[in-house]
């Protein structure tokens, strides 16, 4: 493997997807050989991945797999809700029946993975199939908003969020749940019902919030 691109996509895949565990040290000069390039392609995409939070640097300790916490949890889980209830509502008042077609062809495929999850007594074949379809089905949910900076933002906080909860999504502990709360969602989006899709996205994402969240502030008149 020598694309550039490819090496930083698949070690992005390892270190959000159980391939690298928690804490380990990702030594360059190992690492190479995986890839069958230099030390110093691996160094760059390592700190590439270190600028988007997906792998933690200090000068004396190198690079590692960073470590899950509440805190992180929490905080990432409450910065995706904003960023998808903003986006998903942005899109439905600017995106058209383009966007309404792609957002069910999304949901259609990860509809069908999650049931045939439910129906597998092994999981683990059809996780990474799973991620792909989750992250595509959200991404098209705020892809008409209008903005790439809040889109760009939404990307970055998704792949560090399913990096915190990365070991209960692989049990597929909440397959059901996930399947009526996808499909709520989606015809909440299809329905055109701002307050239906902010209240659908944050029941699917607030089992990750590690603590109470403050009093909700007035809603600003736009």
């Amino acid at each position: 493997m020598d694309d550039e691109s490819d090496i930083y996509e698949g070690l992005r895949l390892r270190v959000t997807s159980g391939g690298l565990t928690p804490n380990t040290k990702l030594k360059p000069s190992v690492l190479r050989h995986d890839y069958n390039c230099s030390a110093s392609t691996i160094r760059e995409a390592l700190f590439r991945l270190s600028t988007v939070g997906l792998v933690s640097f200090q000068e004396q300790r190198g690079f590692r797999v960073p470590i899950p916490t509440d805190q992180a949890q929490h905080e990432l889980t409450h910065l995706r809700i904003l960023l998808e209830c903003e986006g998903a509502c942005l899109s439905i008042r600017q995106g058209g029946i383009d966007w309404e077609s792609r957002l069910t062809a999304a949901h259609h495929k990860l509809s069908h993975i999650e049931k045939r999850v439910r129906g597998s007594a092994d999981h683990m074949p059809l996780f990474i199939l799973w991620a792909k379809a989750e992250q595509a089905f959200h991404e098209t949910l705020i892809s008409d908003c209008g903005s790439d900076v809040l889109k760009a933002t939404h990307a970055m906080i998704y792949q560090r969020f399913r990096q915190q909860v990365f070991n209960s999504d692989k049990k597929f502990v909440f397959v059901v749940e996930n399947i009526e709360q996808h499909q709520g969602i989606l015809d909440a989006a299809l329905m055109r019902d701002e307050a239906l899709i902010r209240s659908r996205i944050y029941s699917h994402l607030e089992r990750n919030l590690v603590f109470d969240m403050p009093p909700e502030l007035p809603k600003l008149p736009y």
